[in-house]
C-alpha cells in the first residue's frame, strides 16, 4: 500500500478547517492541521509537507511572511485560500513564493482539483532543502527564525534574515539583482538595485571575517550574488 501524501493545513476558522479536512481525507490524503502560523511552523519542519493549504488572515502572523519563511527552505507548493481577493494580494502572495490562490469562498470540487494538479507536479520534483541550515560557525533555523554564530544569537533585520536565508538555502546558484530583490522586497522593488547593495554590505559586515573580501556572499559582476557555505 502507498504512502498517502500528507498536506499540512493552516486555518485559524475551525469550521473551514474541518470542511477542508474532511473533503481532503475522503480523497485519502493525510492531513496535518495547524490554527496558528507558530504552530504551522513546527509541523511544517516536522512532517515536511507534499503540501501546504494556507489561509492568509492568522492571528499571530501574516500569512504572506509564512510564505516567504517557509519557501526558503521548502519547494513544497503552497495553495492560498483567503478572503483577500484583490488582483494586488493574489499577486503579493504569488511573488511571495505561493504557486495557486483560491478566494473564499470556494467548492469542493475546485479545491479537489488544484490539489491533485500541484501534488502532480510535486512528485516530479526533488529534495528539500533542509530547515536548519549550517555555513561555517553560523547556524540558521527556519522554523525559530533564529541565526546564531558559535552558540551566540546573530542580531538581523528582518530585510536581513530573509536575504540571508533565501541565498543560504540555495549554495551555489546565481541570483540575479532582480531575481534576489524579487524575493526579498516584493514586486515592485525589482528596478531598485541600490537596496540589495545596501543590505548585501550589511549582511557581509555581520557574517564574514573579512567584508572587503567576502567568503560567502559573493559577487557576480554585472548580473548579482552567489552564496559559498
Amino acid at each position: 500500500m502507498s504512502v498517502p501524501d500528507n498536506i499540512l493545513l493552516v486555518e485559524d476558522d475551525w469550521q473551514i478547517r474541518e470542511f477542508i479536512s474532511i473533503a481532503l481525507e475522503g480523497e485519502g490524503y493525510a492531513i496535518h492541521e495547524a490554527a496558528t502560523a507558530s504552530h504551522g511552523a513546527v509541523l511544517a519542519a516536522s512532517i515536511r509537507p507534499c503540501l501546504l493549504i494556507l489561509d492568509l488572515g492568522l492571528p499571530d502572523r501574516d500569512g504572506q511572511e509564512f510564505i516567504a519563511d517557509f519557501r526558503a527552505w521548502s519547494s513544497a507548493p503552497i495553495l492560498v485560500l483567503s478572503a483577500r481577493s484583490s488582483e494586488y494580494d493574489k499577486v503579493k502572495a504569488l511573488d511571495a513564493g505561493a504557486d495557486d490562490y483560491l478566494s473564499k469562498p470556494f467548492g469542493v470540487p475546485e479545491l479537489l482539483a488544484r490539489v491533485r494538479a500541484m501534488l502532480r507536479r510535486r512528485h516530479q520534483e526533488v529534495l528539500e532543502v533542509d530547515p536548519l541550515i549550517t555555513f561555517g560557525d553560523f547556524r540558521i533555523d527556519c522554523v525559530k527564525r533564529l541565526v546564531t554564530c558559535g552558540n551566540e544569537p546573530l542580531h538581523l533585520t528582518q530585510i536581513e534574515y530573509k536575504l540571508l536565508i533565501f541565498l543560504a538555502a540555495n549554495p551555489g546558484r546565481v541570483f540575479t539583482h532582480r531575481q534576489l530583490l524579487r524575493q526579498v522586497w516584493g514586486g515592485h522593488a525589482v528596478e531598485n538595485h541600490q537596496y540589495l547593495r545596501v543590505y548585501v554590505g550589511h549582511l557581509r559586515q555581520k557574517i564574514e571575517e573579512n567584508p572587503a573580501r567576502p567568503r560567502h556572499i559573493l559577487t557576480e559582476n554585472g548580473v548579482g550574488y552567489r552564496f559559498q557555505p
